[in-house]
């Protein structure tokens, strides 16, 4: 850009332009460099910031152009830090294996723009913009790489703007109406919609204009000076979701829903155990740190060569060498940001799994033989995998199926009853029917019908609210652009020149129809569901084998409707969900609580044991558990009660068994007599 008149002195502007080049050349090289000498300055707080608040020792810095980076990363090594870098050449694996790296190893990470795609920084407090993007989208999708949900710290942010430039001041300006909204907001989470704050403004435009002496700088600051007055602020919580959350959201259907997945999801003690397990049958080695984290110091060669194919690469991304910390539990992740996050979907877990399926698939299709400590089955479990699929050929979902054929009935079970059962290396020659089969199949078939009825049900919850908020904004905005474009062809025809702003707005007009349209076709597929015939995966054979403990169902029943009696006398609601195997017998609800409970009953007075199910759900619901034991039960019952019985229990590993053991003495010493 020149506003030289002619080549004379288009020619002196070259030259004055090379002489700048030079002064900046000696700058760099003297590192007298203003903003380089501010940027060292911040890190040295940054860095007293992180010990201040006891945070990890980590800080992004990010800054707009390649150059820049690379100019940054040579200058932060010289100051003695380990720094890597992430930048738009990188590819998604790059940038994933990057961010391990920065989490792991190094103390800063110099980052462009591409940081802020699929990147979480959450366990990174200390953020420097070292330039500003003009763009405020841009500015919040930055802050919202370490300023979001899963942030355990305080997050503080130095933007470096030299205020006596033009840019300066305009960006200075910006800086100063956020903080004054952010103060009338009394929250943070202005940070959290920049863009919106200054919806209409186009700040790219605006410092163009002060660079070019378009507008003036008065004239500039005066765009930039929004009233945060009452109506405002309503806007700004309007766009944050307050408003909208108060007037939409079921927080009670939430609540319920959030119950119901803990109590039925696959929860991360089956993972883990399993992870274990396998991970050290491979040669694997593990250390348990505290808070339920691990430590892996290297990754078994097999795993690793499975990791290193491109199509696993592409699907679930790069092992790393060693992970320092790790949990299987969202929660305790949540809690150490620093934690890789280990389940379904990570790599290692995922090449452990194929290696898993590569070398022992086939046996398990062979079937099995297993004891029942609990003498209650005697017979087959026929396991499916049921699917259900979408207009969009999507898999809408997939289901493991169990079947309990006792010789008489086919019923279904939960697929976790295998953790409660003992592993048998008896052979048995016994053969299955055709007729069995079929009648196994049908049964099969019948559940995955009921299966997608439920998924049907969800689908067109979400169909409704899709028409409901999908659907009118989008008719909203196509309204409202036909009221701007009735504006604009009277101006037309009164001789304005308006023609780009015409097209503009008629080519958004019809992005917005052709979205309306793929919405309702979207919403339409989502909701035609079919079903495949169930895959038969295997079939297991069990065998009765009674332990002493446990009692017989009459005893059992006595032991249930004192449990449930009991509940009700103290104003909860107890539901007997004892047939769904779900590690506790009885969901009782009561004001402000829901009580898981395991009910135990004994003709006499003695040990009682636990199953694996049981005992991995008492560790998950912790005070929400509760183990009623029922003595006498026959002659004169007598009920104690154990809160939190993996806490407040000692308890012996019955391997041979799979079960739990719990003195007598203990629950009897531990427990409140009711």
């Amino acid at each position: 850009m020149t506003i030289a008149k002619d080549p004379d002195e288009l020619k002196r502007e070259i030259k004055t332009l090379e002489r700048l080049i030079e002064m900046a050349k000696d700058v760099i090289t003297s590192e007298e460099e203003v903003k380089l000498k501010e940027l060292r300055r911040a890190i040295k707080e940054g860095f007293e910031k992180i010990e201040e608040m006891k945070g990890n020792k980590k800080i992004l810095i990010f800054t707009e152009s390649k150059d820049t980076l690379n100019y940054l990363v040579e200058k932060i090594k010289s100051w003695g830090y380990r720094v890597n870098y992430i930048h738009g050449g990188m590819n998604i694996d790059e940038r994933i294996k990057a961010e391990k790296i920065f989490r792991d190893e190094t103390e800063i990470m110099v980052a462009t723009e591409a940081a802020g795609e699929g990147i979480n920084l959450q366990f990174c407090h200390i953020m420097i913009n070292y330039d500003i993007p003009w763009n405020p989208n841009r500015l919040e999708q930055r802050m919202g790489r370490i300023h979001r949900y899963g942030q355990q710290k305080d997050v503080y942010i130095f933007n470096l703007v030299a205020e006596d430039t033009l840019e300066g001041k305009v960006l200075a300006k910006l800086f100063e109406k956020l903080e004054e909204i952010r103060n009338k907001l009394g929250s943070d989470r202005v940070f959290d919609v920049i863009g919106d704050v200054f919806e209409g403004k186009n700040l790219y435009q605006l410092i163009i204009d002060a660079i070019t002496n378009a507008k003036s700088m008065d004239e500039i600051l005066k765009e930039l000076d929004i009233e945060p007055d009452e109506e405002y602020i309503s806007k700004i919580k309007e766009i944050l979701g307050e408003s909208l959350a108060t007037r939409f959201i079921d927080y009670t259907r939430i609540k319920e829903m959030a119950e119901r997945a803990r109590e039925y999801r696959l929860i991360p003690e089956f993972v883990e155990e399993f992870f274990k397990k396998a991970f050290q049958k491979l040669g694997g080695q593990i250390r348990n740190l505290k808070e339920g984290l691990i430590a892996i110091d290297s990754i078994p060669y097999e795993i690793r060569k499975i990791a290193e194919s491109v199509e696993f690469k592409n699907r679930y991304g790069v092992i790393m060498r060693r992970y320092p910390k790790a949990a299987f539990d969202k929660e305790i992740a949540f809690k150490n940001p620093d934690a890789e996050f280990i389940s379904f979907g990570h790599p290692l877990f995922e090449a452990l799994l194929e290696w898993i399926i590569k070398n022992f698939a086939d046996d398990a299709k062979k079937g099995a033989v297993f004891k029942d400590p609990s003498g209650n089955l005697d017979g087959f479990i026929w396991f499916y995998v049921g699917e259900v699929k979408d207009g969009k050929g999507t898999v809408a979902g997939r289901k493991i199926l169990a079947i309990y054929d006792d010789g008489r009935d086919f019923r279904e079970v939960n697929p976790a009853i295998l953790w409660d059962l003992s592993p048998c290396k008896q052979e048995i020659n016994e053969s299955i029917s055709d007729s069995d089969e079929e009648r196994a199949l049908e049964v099969a078939i019948d559940l995955v019908g009921k299966y997608k009825n439920e998924i049907l049900k969800e689908r067109k919850r979400q169909a409704e609210i899709k028409k409901k908020y999908g659907l009118r904004s989008l008719d909203y905005l196509i309204a409202k652009l036909d009221e701007e474009l009735v504006e604009l062809y009277e101006r037309q025809a009164k001789g304005e020149n308006v023609d780009l702003a015409i097209r503009n707005k008629e080519e958004r007009k019809k992005r917005y129809e052709e979205a309306r349209k793929e919405l309702e076709e979207e919403i339409e597929r989502e909701q035609s569901l079919t079903t495949t015939v169930p895959e038969l995966f295997t079939v297991i054979r069990i065998i009765p084998e009674k332990l002493d403990m446990v009692e017989s169902k009459e005893i059992e029943k006595i032991g249930m409707k004192i449990a449930m009696e009991y509940e009700k006398r103290h104003g909860r609601e107890p539901e007997d969900v004892s047939a769904e195997n779900l590690g506790f017998d009885i969901r009782s609800k009561g004001k402000g609580e829901v009580r898981y409970i395991e009910v135990k009953a004994r003709a006499g007075v003695g040990d009682v044991a636990l199953t694996p199910n049981e005992w991995l759900k008492a560790k998950r619901f912790k005070d929400q558990y509760y183990l009623y034991i029922v003595v006498n039960a026959a002659t004169n019952p007598e009920l104690y009660i154990v809160q939190n019985p993996v806490e407040n229990l000692k308890v012996q590993e019955k391997v041979e068994v799979v079960r739990f053991i719990i003195p007598v003495e203990e629950w009897k010493n531990r427990g409140i007599k009711e």
